[in-house]
């Protein structure tokens, strides 16, 4: 038979984690390998990039969107179990199914409305027309988009002590601070002043970069930014950057801008994710392609 959808999947990883306290990866797929009769074979079956198991895959997919619509949660690094949402899950496992599809509807609209000047600077063809080019093209950005929303919730579920490192590293792994890494430091604490983060651009912290790091879920207003301006002139500082993970209104953007003294930038969450990804942070490589064509040059003169 032919290995199950990650949908077909989601009514596995729920039981899996009924039977078990807590449980891992391992523990679906043996559930899996049960309950649609697969062989060794199949279990071993591998995605064309040969890089990772298509039963894994689609496992750890089937888990992850359970993660994204509450119904499964992470307890430390590799093991997961169900919320009370979950559990309530188990006796209706198609409306499980239905619940994570519109979920993930949701989120592609959601992303598609906010890569829409990505989206509209290739040309606009039906799938079945589109060159393979093309098509490789738009699923990368699928995927982009799907990895940026992860990020995103996995940021959320963290504690603000995380966020506030998180930050810090990013600045690091973009360069400031040289290669360095005792020139970051994260400060947010109670009395912090406003500053959750500090990157000293030189070794005697002459010139610094201070942090603000807000996890919001609606979008960050004027307020939040002139009390980050306030704890900047309260350090004589130049340099400021403000990173959410949510989104800033216009009047934050302006109050950002309207800054004689010093200039503060704006990281929201679409552009944090983007950045982390650029720059492998809290992302791994599981997969490269190559895409080649034909050499005209090499058979011009046959």
């Amino acid at each position: 038979m032919s290995l199950p959808s990650y949908q077909e999947l989601i009514p596995t990883v729920l039981r899996t984690l009924e039977a078990h306290d807590e449980a891992g990866m391992d523990e679906m797929e043996s559930l899996a390998m049960q309950e649609f009769s697969l062989s060794d074979v199949e279990r071993e079956a591998l995605l064309p990039s040969g890089q990772q198991r298509v039963l894994r895959n689609r496992v750890g997919w089937a888990k992850w969107h359970l993660e994204d619509t509450g119904l499964v949660e992470t307890i430390r690094r590799g093991r997961y179990r169900l919320t009370t949402k979950g559990r309530f899950a188990l006796t209706d496992p198609q409306g499980a199914i239905a619940e994570v599809m519109g979920r993930r509807k949701e989120r592609l609209q959601a992303n598609r409305a906010a890569g829409a000047g990505a989206v509209d600077a290739m040309p606009q063809v039906a799938l079945a027309d589109a060159t393979p080019e093309e098509s490789i093209e738009r699923a990368h950005q699928s995927i982009q988009q799907e990895l940026a929303h992860q990020l995103l919730a996995s940021i959320q579920s963290a504690s603000p002590r995380f966020f506030e490192q998180l930050v810090v590293k990013l600045l690091l792994k973009m360069g400031y601070g040289g290669s360095r890494q005792e020139a970051g430091e994260a400060v947010g604490r109670s009395g912090d002043g406003g500053i959750d983060g500090i990157i000293n651009e030189d070794r005697l912290g002459l010139d610094a970069i201070y942090l603000q790091a807000k996890r919001w879920e609606g979008s960050v207003g004027e307020g939040p930014i002139r009390d980050f301006k306030g704890a900047l002139d309260a350090r004589g500082a130049q340099k400021g950057v403000f990173i959410t993970t949510s989104t800033f209104t216009p009047a934050a953007k302006d109050a950002a801008r309207n800054s004689r003294s010093y200039r503060i930038v704006l990281i929201d969450g679409a552009r944090l994710a983007d950045l982390m990804i650029e720059h492998d942070l809290g992302v791994s490589v599981v997969a490269t392609y190559q895409l080649k064509r034909i050499d005209s040059d090499f058979f011009a003169d046959q």
